[in-house]
Parts: C-alpha cells; sequence; structure tokens
C-alpha cells in the first residue's frame, strides 16, 4: 500500500531524511516513533505530498507521489498533530 525506497528530503545541505526505506501492505498499521528532528513529519509530508522528496521513490496503492500526486492525495488521508486551522476563531465561526 505504501512503498518507501530510498528516500531523502533535504533543506539545503541538511538532510532531514536521509535513506529510509520501508513497506506498510494493505491491513497494516504503521507508526512513527522517534526524538524531535528524526525525519517523522517530514517523511508523513513527502508521502501525502506536501512536500517533494529530493531523492528515492514514494508509492502509494502503486501511484508515484512525483507523477501522480493528485491521485495520492484521492487515497490517503492526514491529520498532523497542529491542525491548519485559524487559531483565533470561535468554533462557530468556523
Amino acid at each position: 500500500m505504501i512503498e518507501v525506497s530510498k528516500l531523502v528530503k533535504r533543506y539545503g545541505p541538511e538532510r532531514a531524511v536521509d535513506e529510509i526505506s520501508f513497506e506498510v501492505k494493505k491491513g497494516e498499521v504503521l507508526g512513527f516513533l522517534g526524538p524531535n528532528g528524526a525525519g517523522k513529519s517530514t517523511t508523513m509530508k513527502v508521502i501525502t505530498c506536501y512536500l517533494p522528496p529530493t531523492d528515492g521513490t514514494v508509492r502509494v496503492d502503486g501511484l508515484d507521489v512525483r507523477t501522480d500526486p493528485v491521485a495520492v492525495r484521492q487515497r490517503i488521508g492526514y491529520l498532523p498533530e497542529s491542525t491548519p486551522l485559524y487559531q483565533d476563531m470561535a468554533a462557530a465561526q468556523r
């Protein structure tokens, strides 16, 4: 279902993700654990097409995040820890 192969994400000279590889098969559940700065959020942002990979391959349901980002987004959902909401609005205004 999710295939990550030698994923690299750089910000300038800094490698936020350094050649990680893993596979999640249909029906499996995966959790990322690690200290701040380990690349967990960056990896999720690449998988969900919020950031492009610098190098490596990421596929979701057989679709490449580089060449089919719209189709990937139609098949996956992602709720980050900090939701992108307007913090100064009341619930009734949202």
